[in-house]
């Protein structure tokens, strides 16, 4: 098991990933920074990222295969991405996922914000996190 950087040969994987979990965003890995958790054999999950300001980040898409869930990989990959205490970090999540919302929490983001009408299909209020 190791934590990586996305390689270009990735991505076939993580649309897979992408289209097996349409409960997440749907931004294209390859324009932003993203790193997998691979077990040997590719990626099984993915943690979409982009720097906002210095010192700011924000998650933008986390999704770890279905048959690779309740593992813990999907904490792995924040704890690993947030260990830089100096960092700030931002993310949405829709209001209704109420398990993520608690997984975010029980991983030191605080919900901050709403941003109205958020999300799409269907259309959705966003809570803002900062962690």
């Amino acid at each position: 098991m190791s934590v990586r950087p996305m390689v270009p040969a990735d991505r076939e994987a993580i649309q897979g990933i992408q289209s097996l979990s349409p409960e997440t965003s749907q931004w294209d890995p390859m324009d932003y920074t993203t790193m997998v958790w691979d077990e040997g054999g590719g990626p099984v999950a993915f943690l979409v990222t982009r720097e906002l300001a210095a010192g700011e980040s924000e998650i933008l898409n986390l999704a770890v295969h279905p048959a690779h869930r309740r593992r813990g990989i999907a904490r792995a990959l924040i704890e690993t991405l947030c260990s830089d205490a100096k960092r700030t970090w931002y993310l949405e999540v829709r209001a209704s996922n109420a398990s993520a919302r608690k997984f975010y929490i029980l991983l030191g983001f605080q919900e901050i914000g709403l941003r109205k009408k958020y999300y799409d299909d269907p259309v959705e209020d966003g809570i803002v996190m900062r962690r």
